[in-house]
């Protein structure tokens, strides 16, 4: 498919590449964010829906405890690496930020997630060139990796201090959250919800990757890879 270079998105004018982006950091977190995030929403479904129960003795059959283990796990993987990506913020280059500063105070920002919406959806085949993030992805992420994380940690570990009792650490840090709400029911479908739209952001950021490697002007998953961003045209190009 042919791209057509547009000016009005495009805030790399006449960059050329490779430009190294994500620090080895960034990336391990990535990676570890997404495996954390799998194992959560795969056991979390399993708890929602338990496995039919056997019979026998139940030491023998601790299946559903090897996955709450492996729940519990992986939510302070989670957590604990969140609080690591606020830090690599402040000590990592530029790009590193952008996951938690949204210029939505810039109307070129404004113009530029427009212009991502209609190409991700077919709209138009003119694509911009960015060195980062695209705006579109951008608050994509901000939206499922800070707010939407903020709110499963937050929810999720109201629900663990139910099990670890009143005066626990989890109660002291996140028992607010049944002043909210008082139904811990209301909380557990709070987390349910959650999980499935992180799913959502899931199928959404895996087809942004691979239609921004197959049809923009840079390279995709490779970057989170490597580190390194690439572009298909080398020098600037003018409109077509």
């Amino acid at each position: 498919m042919t791209t057509i270079y547009d000016e009005q998105v495009s805030d790399e004018r006449g960059v050329a590449g490779p430009i190294y982006v994500f620090e080895v950091p960034v990336r391990i977190w990535h990676w570890l964010h997404a495996l954390a995030i799998a194992t959560l929403i795969v056991s979390g479904y399993l708890i929602a829906v338990p496995l039919p129960s056997v019979s026998g003795e139940a030491s023998d059959h601790f299946l559903m405890g090897y996955i709450r283990f492996a729940h519990f796990t992986a939510a302070f993987v989670f957590a604990i690496a969140l609080i690591v990506r606020f830090y690599l913020a402040f000590v990592g280059n530029k790009y590193s930020r952008e996951l938690f500063i949204v210029p939505i105070w810039s109307g070129k920002w404004w113009r530029g997630l427009w212009h991502e919406i209609k190409f991700y959806t077919f709209v138009t085949r003119k694509t911009g060139k960015h060195i980062g993030h695209n705006p579109l992805a951008q608050f994509a992420m901000w939206l499922a990796n800070i707010a939407l994380a903020l709110f499963m940690i937050c929810t999720g570990f109201a629900l663990y201090s139910q099990g670890t009792g009143a005066g626990s650490w989890a109660d002291t840090l996140f028992g607010w959250v049944f002043v909210v709400e008082a139904s811990s029911q209301t909380v557990r479908m709070w987390h349910l919800m959650g999980m499935w739209l992180m799913l959502v952001f899931i199928i959404i950021h895996v087809y942004m990757a691979i239609r921004a490697g197959v049809a923009s002007r840079q390279n995709g998953t490779s970057a989170m890879i490597d580190g390194w961003r690439r572009f298909k045209d080398d020098g600037p190009l003018e409109p077509q």
